[in-house]
């Protein structure tokens, strides 16, 4: 098989620390009916890559155990082939897309990944790959858990890790939607929240989120979104009847006061992440390494203070 026929692609050899990670050539995959192909340009490094790698998601009962695991979920890059079927994209097309199942052998960190036509969307206009590639997950729990609150204009939300990559574009969808949000944020990051559309801003390291939610908002806010695993103490700061929904797993609280409550699953939808794409949000690129890099990334997130993401870049001339 020649070099034209194959990639380079990293993925998990079993699972555990960053030396299981490690670089393979495979053969170039195919897209089957409904797929596309595309050429990876940027690859977004996020906390599920690391909780994959590790194994965790396999103990939580989220996956099946392999001998080769594939690692990555954001993509930006080219369509460079379409299966049976796909008339929306063509060759040489700019997109974005997410790739939402856990159980595979090839993730986005390669150097070309199919994905099912429905989980891809053209890319934001007048944006560079890398940033690009930012959108996709986090974009998509954002919208897709407001959606779920079911707020109006007018209705007030407390977003809790919102200088987090998901808590900020929750923050900024909100504000677009006419919502008046209370962010939780450390005091440094207060300047950018506000900037992103926070009404208020409540102290990371206040000792009682629920009083501090109150205290500006009189009788708890009309729905909390939990980006930061607060639990029991978003819930508080919610009004009686309102709603909570949480996007970190096991973090739902019980649904005290007739509180709607939400475990939010992420799922690839093209259609949303085209709208999330004409927003024109705010994407932070924390830093860009290339795709060998990948476990000074994953040891670089698991460190924290991050804002913004990695973004892991193929080498185009690597077989």
């Amino acid at each position: 098989m020649n070099t034209e026929e194959q990639m380079r692609a990293v993925v998990a050899h079993g699972y555990g620390g960053t030396d299981v990670l490690g670089t393979v050539t495979v053969p170039l995959p195919e897209p089957g009916p409904g797929q596309v192909r595309i050429r990876v340009e940027a690859a977004t490094v996020n906390p599920v890559d690391l909780a994959t790698r590790s194994g965790a998601l396999v103990e939580a009962g989220l996956m099946a155990a392999r001998e080769r695991t594939g690692i990555g979920w954001d993509v930006a890059g080219v369509v460079d082939g379409v299966g049976a079927g796909v008339t929306a994209f063509a060759p040489g097309q700019r997109v974005i897309g997410l790739r939402d199942l856990l159980d595979v052998s090839l993730g986005a960190y390669a150097g070309h990944l199919v994905l099912d036509a429905v989980a891809v969307a053209p890319a934001p206009p007048g944006v560079d790959a890398v940033a690009a590639a930012t959108l996709p997950l986090n974009g998509l729990t954002a919208l897709q858990s407001l959606d779920l609150l079911g707020l109006s204009a007018g209705d007030s939300l407390l977003v809790t890790g919102a200088a987090g990559a998901v808590g900020g574009f929750a923050v900024e969808i909100a504000a677009r939607r006419g919502l008046r949000v209370v962010a939780q944020a450390g005091a440094a990051d207060e300047e950018f929240v506000r900037g992103i559309g926070a009404e208020w801003t409540v102290d990371r390291a206040a000792e009682d989120l629920a009083a501090e939610v109150r205290r500006l908002v009189p009788g708890g806010v009309d729905a909390a979104l939990d980006t930061a695993g607060s639990g029991i103490r978003a819930l508080a700061a919610v009004r009686t009847g309102g709603a909570h929904a949480t996007v970190v797993g096991g973090a739902a609280p019980v649904p005290l006061r007739g509180i709607r409550v939400h475990q939010h699953w992420i799922r690839a939808d093209g259609a949303a992440l085209a709208e999330l794409a004409a927003l024109k949000l705010t994407l932070r690129v924390a830093d860009v390494l290339p795709l060998e890099h990948a476990a000074e990334a994953h040891l670089r997130v698991a460190k924290g203070g991050l804002r913004g993401r990695l973004v892991l870049v193929p080498d185009p001339g690597a077989a």
